[in-house]
């Protein structure tokens, strides 16, 4: 319904019978038709409205009205979504922000429950994938965002997650989990960037989506790294480069299909 409803409002046939009407009046259904794929949600009603009036659909008609309004929340969804996850980014990881600290205590307690931290500061972070005692240099690419999504994967699918991470310690085919985790929010957050998301959560999400959908997402990702990794039996982990490629390319593959929906389920 989205792509369809994208057609109506700025195909080629459109857009030529309306520059080839009279001056005043194309002017105002060019400007209808451009503003309805760039509605704010709060103006989605009166979007509706004035696209149905301009379109001369009557207004009675329901079925319409509210797959009309149901694809431009999602349109218009997309798009705040977007600056959402952005925003998140750019936040960086502080260690003298107390939320940001328990985030990351949280984090390790979900993935070593039988194990203490013994300090804030400790190569113990290795053992879930850091890079080195102090994770907080690990965010820097990807700010809050990178540890958001560990935690939220952790905390909704707490078995996956310490399976995943016990897989990563494979004495072959080991990764730095972690690491490969903040390394997946990037991939998830170009493909949000560069509107590759778009079917699926067009076809997810029936209305306006929201942060935890983009969470979900990476969950999925992380799920399917993990069996693409293990599949596909890399020499060493100096050829990951090589291999996220190669999953970004299978996932970019996937997205193409109007009808996907890649997630996991509880």
């Amino acid at each position: 319904w989205v792509k369809w409803i994208l057609r109506l409002l700025t195909g080629k046939c459109e857009l030529q019978r309306v520059l080839g009407g009279a001056e005043a009046g194309a002017r105002r259904t060019l400007s209808i038709l451009r503003n309805a794929v760039h509605v704010e949600e709060a103006e989605v009603d009166k979007c509706v409205r004035d696209v149905m009036e301009e379109k001369k659909i009557e207004q009675k008609d329901t079925g319409f009205r509210t797959k009309l309004r149901i694809s431009l929340l999602q349109i218009s969804g997309y798009k705040k979504l977007y600056l959402d996850v952005e925003n998140l980014r750019k936040v960086p990881f502080d260690s003298e922000n107390e939320e940001h600290e328990e985030q990351l205590i949280e984090l390790w307690n979900l993935l070593m429950p039988h194990e203490n931290l013994k300090a804030r500061i400790s190569k113990q972070w290795c053992d879930i994938g850091f890079q080195g005692d102090d994770p907080k240099t690990d965010f820097r690419g990807m700010g809050l965002l990178g540890l958001v999504n560990l935690v939220y994967f952790s905390r909704h699918y707490t078995n996956e997650a310490r399976q995943i991470l016990s897989r990563s310690n494979h004495p072959k085919l080991g990764y730095s989990y972690a690491i490969v985790g903040i390394n997946l929010t990037e991939m998830a957050y170009s493909l949000l960037k560069n509107g590759a998301l778009k079917s699926h959560l067009y076809n997810m999400v029936s209305g306006l989506p929201q942060m935890e959908h983009f969470h979900q997402f990476y969950c999925y990702l992380v799920y399917e790294f993990d069996k693409f990794w293990f599949e596909e039996e890399p020499e060493s982990i100096m050829h990951f480069n090589q291999y996220r490629e190669k999953f970004h390319e299978k996932i970019k593959g996937l997205l193409l299909d109007c009808n996907v929906i890649l997630t996991l389920q509880d």
